[in-house]
């Protein structure tokens, strides 16, 4: 059950009750402190004006009309005519006990719609740095969360795998091969192998000249060109699959359509911009104008689909990704997640797009911007000599560093068991801290603050979960197959009730907007609610009533599955035992 939609249907049919306007808002949060309720429904002071009434009287009338009986134990109006919503802690009850007994915990799925996204996309002449962790993260979070909602996702791995880096790349790799080099041996350090082949075109006699001729061969379909640029392009895949499972995300070499799948589509992307009137020549290259973004002398913004030699850039490609996500995947979504520094890029492509028809009206074209990683100099996340943080030596040791943090704590694990908590909980905390801030935002990369196990951080989930599995060992009680009543009687039990059922709110905003930090917020109040409610309503102690230790287990027992759901959406991994 989505709570505050439930909530928000009842109090818009007590509007319609009252003859307030059929496009009257209903506007419903959630409550600051608890002695204000749960909820607070602030509509009647924006319908004083239309119904020539008191805000006060408005709201008695409203209290008056609404139906909910049994499920609200009080409403009290407050203030000029805000109205306190307190739920039943019975009806609270009997809402979890449906969500106990449902492997999806009551959370019903959505209308089905064809979801694309559009996220990660590396260049596959270098090696994935961190600058590729958000949009990986955060694009197959966002892609879980639509999954378990039940809409049909599709995955679209934008590589860059095409351009005239590759001349250079492939005439230094065939003469590597010349040299009876294997292709995996030369690229086994991409930014080695990259600075060799840049030094070769900046310096060596002749070779610039090589590397244009391959550019010439690869975009004419020149079969052994081709030949080397899949056996590049295969190794290069490689290195990115290593990133990809250790970081715990769902790209497979499936979901890969990069710029070369468009190849044949772009000089039809061009002829149907000029067939429309949308691009028209100057000096040379195809332009569009797009007036919408002109700037304040009225000079419009200027898009290049076409350079004066010929050549296509990453708007004829992008052009040509949206019109076949558009036509042959119906797409009524399109989520496409890069930094901020391409918002404009994006804008211009999608007004282009759409005067085009490239495009249809009922079809969402969603640029999902993200900050940047920042060091502790505040300045873009590099290396102590100023260089590229590889994603995956980063990743690496986090999980070293979790090591050495889980072998200070007491704990009964084998070393392969602290191995593998190890593993779990260094990549959990760097996606975490990254999925944990605000999409839009910069954040600051910190290890201490990411791997601790206090405050909004992975390890302190991880922790409230194993928590709960180690609460029953010791009752000696199989989670799996405990039935009881739920009784709701503390007012701490009450907060975690109504947090628990206030799940399906924080995936709803995920996949509406793509901001999986509202999830992690939700999780860290679902942790902390847990403890608080740990601490005052005692399980485990003796002289603690048989109803209320089973009644507070199956609580417990559903903490524990809305926070190992939550963190799955997450890709962050949970264990038993910690």
């Amino acid at each position: 059950m989505n709570l505050h939609a439930f909530l928000i249907d009842k109090f818009k049919a007590a509007l319609a009750a009252i003859g307030a306007p059929a496009d009257a808002q209903a506007p419903l949060s959630r409550s600051t402190r608890p002695e204000f309720g749960d909820y607070q429904f602030n509509g009647a002071m924006a319908l004083a004006k239309a119904l020539r009434e008191k805000p006060r009287d408005i709201a008695e009338k409203i209290v008056a009309a609404v139906e909910l009986e049994g499920i609200a134990e009080k409403l009290e109006i407050a203030g000029p005519g805000f109205i306190n919503v307190h739920l039943s802690p019975a009806w609270l009850a009997k809402q979890l006990a449906g969500a106990a007994a449902d492997a999806r915990l009551g959370i019903a799925e959505e209308s089905v719609k064809t979801v694309v996204v559009d996220y990660s996309s590396p260049n596959l002449a270098k090696e994935m740095h961190v600058g590729h962790l958000r949009t990986t993260i955060i694009g197959d979070a966002v892609v879980k969360a639509l999954e378990f909602m039940g809409h049909k996702v599709i995955r679209q791995n934008h590589m860059g795998d095409w351009g005239t880096q590759f001349g250079m790349l492939l005439a230094h790799l065939s003469d590597k091969l010349a040299n009876s080099e294997v292709a995996e041996t030369a690229l086994s350090d991409l930014e080695v192998f990259y600075r060799e082949a840049k030094v070769r075109f900046d310096e060596e006699e002749g070779f610039a000249d090589r590397a244009r001729e391959y550019v010439v061969k690869l975009q004419g379909g020149d079969a052994q060109c081709l030949a080397l640029w899949e056996q590049f392009i295969d190794v290069s895949i490689a290195h990115s699959e290593e990133v990809y499972e250790k970081l715990n995300v769902t790209l497979t070499r499936e979901d890969i359509r990069g710029e070369s799948a468009y190849n044949d589509d772009l000089a039809n992307v061009i002829a149907d911009l000029k067939a429309a009137g949308i691009a028209v020549e100057d000096q040379g290259a195809q332009v569009v104008f797009i007036q919408e973004l002109a700037d304040k002398e009225g000079n419009p913004a200027v898009y290049i689909v076409q350079k004066s030699g010929g050549g296509y850039l990453y708007s004829t490609t992008d052009l040509a990704a949206m019109r076949y996500r558009s036509r042959q995947l119906q797409a009524d979504r399109t989520l496409i997640l890069t930094d901020a520094r391409q918002a404009l890029h994006f804008k211009q492509t999608e007004i282009v797009g759409r005067k085009a028809g490239f495009i249809q009206p009922e079809q969402t074209y969603e640029h999902c911007p993200f900050g940047m990683m920042l060091g502790a100099d505040g300045k873009p996340f590099k290396t102590r000599t100023g260089g590229t943080v590889k994603l995956v030596e980063l990743l690496d040791e986090a999980v070293e560093r979790a090591e050495a943090l889980i072998g200070q704590r007491e704990s009964d694990l084998t070393a392969e068991e602290q191995k593998q908590v190890a593993r779990k909980v260094g990549i959990g905390a760097v996606k975490y801290a990254d999925l944990s801030k605000n999409r839009t935002t910069d954040y600051m990369f910190n290890w201490d603050t990411m791997l601790s196990f206090e405050g909004n951080t992975a390890p302190y989930l991880q922790y409230a979960y194993t928590r709960v599995q180690s609460i029953f060992r010791k009752a000696g009680v199989d989670a799996a197959v405990l039935q009881a009543e739920i009784r709701i009687e503390a007012t701490q039990e009450k907060t975690l009730a109504t947090k628990l059922l206030q799940f399906v709110e924080a995936i709803n905003q995920v996949t509406a907007e793509a901001t999986p930090h509202v999830l992690c917020t939700y999780l860290y109040d679902l942790a902390s609610a847990f403890m608080s409610f740990y601490e005052a309503c005692p399980m485990l102690k003796d002289g603690v009533d048989e109803a209320d230790k089973n009644s507070r287990l199956m609580l417990a027992n559903l903490t524990a599955r809305t926070l190992k759901s939550g963190l799955d959406l997450l890709g962050i991994e949970t264990m038993e035992k910690m």
